[in-house]
Parts: C-alpha cells; sequence; structure tokens
C-alpha cells in the first residue's frame, strides 16, 4: 500500500504538517517559558502586596473586613497562617477547594521567603508572601480559583492544533486525489498504449505540470499513432513491392520448366527473371541504406574530394540507359572540392540523374549545373521529360509513393519508390536541402544544396 503514490503524498504531507506543528509548539513553549512565568505570576503578587499594605494601614479587624469585601475573592482563594499553624480563609464559601499548603511551604514563607507554585510546569497557581501583624508572622497564600491564563493558553493552542491538523488532513486529502488521479489516468493510458491500443483520450484539464505532461502524452500517442500507421503501411508496401517481382520470377521459372520455348523465348524469360531479381535487389538494398541513414547510430565518413568530377563519373556510369536513346548532357560544372561522405553523395547523384533518364523523352536534353551560391554549393539537375503533378510535389519524397510518372514508360522497368526518400536522407545527414521544380509536360528540376559546412573550397 506505502508504493501508492496517493498514500506516499498523504504521508508525507502528515509527516510534515504533525512533526513541524508539535516542534513549532515545544519550541515556542519552551522558549517563552520565562516570560509567561513572569508575567503569570505578577497578578497573584500584586493582590498579595495589596492585602499587606490593608494590614499595615489599617486595624487587623477593618483590614480582615475589608478583605471578606473584595471583589477578587470570585477568582481568588486567600488562606493567612499563623506560626501555629491555624489559618483564616478568604473565598471559601464560593466551593472552592484548594491543594492542601504543604507545612514546608508554610515554614518558608513564616521565615521570611516567597513561595511560587507552578501546578502545570508553566504557569504560577500559588503565591505565598511572608508578613506581620504587629509582632506576629503571618504567612499569606494566594490561590488561584479559575483555569490559569497559561493553562488556558495551552488548551486553547492544543485545540486549534488539533483542528488544523483535522482541516488540514482533510483538504490533503481531496487535494491528492485531485492530483494523484491525473497521474493514474497516465499509468492506465500507458498500459493501453503498451497494449496496442492507441485510442487513448484523457480528461485532464488541469494546468502546470501536470497539464503539459498530460498535453504531452497526449501528442506522443498521437505520433505513435501514426507512427504505427506508418509501420503497418510500410510493411504493406514492401510485402506489394516484393510480391510482384517474385511472382514474376516464379511464374516464368514455372514457365521455363513446364513450357517448351525456343531459344528466343527462353532468353526472353530469363531476361524477365534477371531484371526482376536486380529489382529485388535494390529495394533491398534501398530498405537497407533507408534503415542505417534513419538510424543514430549511422555516422558520415567524410573526405576530401573533387564534386564536379563525382558528376562526371555518375553520368558515365548511367550511359547504359541513356547513349542507347540518344539522350544528350550539357555541363555546366564549377571545379570544386567538397568534404563529405563521397559513397552517399554518389548515391545521390546516380538516384536523381537516373530519374531524369526514366522519365525523359528520346533525343532530349539534360542539364546538370553546378555553381557555387554564396556559402554554399548547389547542385541542379533538369530535365524535360513528363514532369510531377501538382499534387504528387509533395509526396515524392516518402517511401513507397510512385506519381503518374511512374505510369509513363519508363526506361529499366518502374521503380520502388525508395530512391528520392534515401536522397532526402542523405541531404538532411549532410545538412543540405533538396527542392523540386517541375512543369507538367515541360520537365522537372531538382536542386541539391550543401551548406558550406560540407562545402569545401572552390579550385582557382
Amino acid at each position: 500500500m506505502t508504493r501508492s503514490l496517493y498514500t506516499r503524498v498523504v504521508l508525507i504531507f502528515l509527516v510534515a504538517v504533525i512533526g513541524g506543528t508539535l516542534i513549532s509548539y515545544f519550541l515556542s513553549t519552551r522558549l517563552f517559558r520565562e516570560q509567561l512565568e513572569e508575567n503569570l505570576q505578577l497578578p497573584l503578587r500584586y493582590l498579595g502586596m495589596d492585602i499587606i499594605r490593608l494590614y499595615d494601614t489599617l486595624p487587623a479587624d477593618e483590614a480582615e473586613t475589608y478583605i471578606r469585601g473584595m471583589q477578587q475573592l470570585q477568582s481568588h482563594y486567600i488562606r493567612i497562617y499563623d506560626a501555629q499553624g491555624r489559618y483564616r480563609a478568604y473565598g471559601e464559601q464560593e466551593g472552592y477547594s484548594p491543594d492542601d499548603i504543604s507545612e514546608t511551604q508554610i515554614r518558608r514563607v513564616l521565615s521570611g521567603e516567597s513561595v511560587q507554585v507552578n501546578a502545570t510546569g508553566i504557569s504560577t497557581t500559588r503565591v505565598g508572601l511572608p508578613f506581620a501583624i504587629g509582632p506576629v508572622q503571618q504567612a499569606l497564600f494566594i490561590d488561584s480559583k479559575g483555569p490559569p491564563s497559561a493553562s488556558f493558553i495551552k488548551t486553547w493552542a492544543l485545540n486549534f492544533m488539533i483542528y488544523a491538523l483535522t482541516v488540514g488532513i482533510l483538504v490533503m486529502l481531496a487535494a491528492a486525489v485531485f492530483l494523484v488521479r491525473p497521474i493514474q489516468q497516465l499509468t492506465r493510458a500507458t498500459r493501453q498504449i503498451a497494449g496496442g491500443d492507441f485510442e487513448v483520450k484523457l480528461d485532464i484539464r488541469q494546468g502546470g505540470e501536470l497539464g503539459v505532461l498530460a498535453r504531452s502524452f497526449e501528442r506522443m500517442t498521437r505520433d505513435l499513432r501514426q507512427l504505427e500507421e506508418l509501420r503497418k503501411q510500410f510493411v504493406a508496401n514492401v510485402s506489394h513491392e516484393m510480391q510482384s517481382p517474385l511472382t514474376s520470377i516464379s511464374g516464368y521459372a514455372k514457365a521455363l520448366q513446364l513450357l517448351p520455348a525456343d531459344d528466343a523465348a527462353r532468353s526472353r524469360y530469363l531476361g524477365i527473371i534477371v531484371d526482376e531479381a536486380d529489382r529485388l535487389s535494390k529495394l533491398s538494398d534501398n530498405l537497407l541504406k533507408l534503415s542505417l541513414l534513419e538510424s543514430e547510430s549511422r555516422q558520415l565518413q567524410p573526405i576530401d574530394y573533387r564534386l564536379d568530377e563525382q558528376l562526371r563519373e555518375a553520368i558515365i556510369a548511367l550511359e547504359p540507359k541513356w547513349a542507347p536513346r540518344s539522350i544528350r548532357f550539357e555541363l555546366e560544372l564549377q571545379v570544386a572540392r567538397i568534404t563529405a561522405d563521397q559513397d552517399l553523395l554518389y548515391q545521390v547523384w546516380t538516384n536523381i540523374i537516373g530519374n531524369s533518364i526514366k522519365f525523359s523523352p528520346d533525343h532530349s536534353v539534360i542539364e546538370v549545373a553546378l555553381r557555387q551560391v554564396g556559402q554554399e554549393w548547389s547542385v541542379r539537375v533538369t530535365d524535360h521529360g513528363i514532369g510531377i503533378l501538382p499534387e504528387d510535389r509533395e509526396r515524392i519524397f516518402e517511401r513507397f509513393f510512385k506519381g503518374d510518372r511512374s505510369h509513363s514508360r519508363t526506361v529499366g522497368g518502374s521503380g520502388s519508390g525508395i530512391g528520392l526518400a534515401v536522397v532526402r536522407q542523405i541531404v538532411s545527414l549532410h545538412g543540405g536541402r533538396i527542392e523540386v521544380e517541375s512543369e507538367t509536360g515541360r520537365g522537372t528540376s531538382m536542386t541539391v544544396t550543401l551548406p558550406q559546412e560540407a562545402a569545401g573550397r572552390k579550385e582557382g
């Protein structure tokens, strides 16, 4: 039970409040004890001095008569002892029966010593004063009939403390419920999410840290829901992309196995099988690259090299795709050095230039320009192909997205929709950005900009 947050909050409050109240009470009582004793014995002492003054100024009979008519007898009890232990009492008719005065106290006062009694340990309840009536030594004792002021204060303080603690505990119990309930809701919601149910609704309208925590939790839940949807979509897309080439490979392999075929048909079947196997290989390779690029453990391996030469190498490597279709390249490349991950950026250029070739008509021109713009390097690849629909431009960097361009005649088969997602991730890792400009039926331009941190220096 003590593991419950509610119980812990209540226990901590009780320990703090009760402990602090008790310590404060006893500490203040101890610090002001002397002042209380001194102040509370003064009324008894002053009354005793007035009575002694009466006996000094009036005959004994008159003084005694005066004393019996004093209003102070309503709240005080007076006794006067002589040396034989006899005493005269004043105020006894009120029904007050004080504790017996000890012989020791009487002897001390008769010997000329003043006595005060602290029955409660803090307040003076009896005062004994010596005086004489003529030659006879007397001992005057004055007792307080009602509760002493200090005792009353002490009782009042104790009652106040009890009431305050009771009210405080009740308020704290209610406050603890108000405090702990949102946390209990968050706990239940966490278990619900852990079970795979992301339809979580929190009814927490508090401000402060708990409100911020609840809103952050709701945002996290929405993000997790989106991630789960993306995961399911990703699995479905991968399954779909793999199913198509696997079906082709299986179908044509069975055709080779079961159906008679001449050398030309056999060669065509084998070519399709090889192409589909390459497609699977590229899909697997791109998925692995994307996974590594999105991993926090992926580190760039930058080296210093010629960016313009790398662009030329990428174009030459793609010659089997553009040369048979009489596609030309117009290059405007400044001689430039860059410090970057050479292998990753090579992947960027082959993907972008490969897409431009794929969607360009025969006998067209592709322009590749490398320029320094301010403190950045800019690589712009422009084709004059079919372009991209406006509604597709914002999504072309999503995984597995293939717009209407993919439904046109392509070179080397349709893509997997992974390449541009890989491109964006690589550029982002280098601290750069990629921008797309396109007009349907007129062509597309893709611009990769690398910041000064990745771009090195320009050769003169």
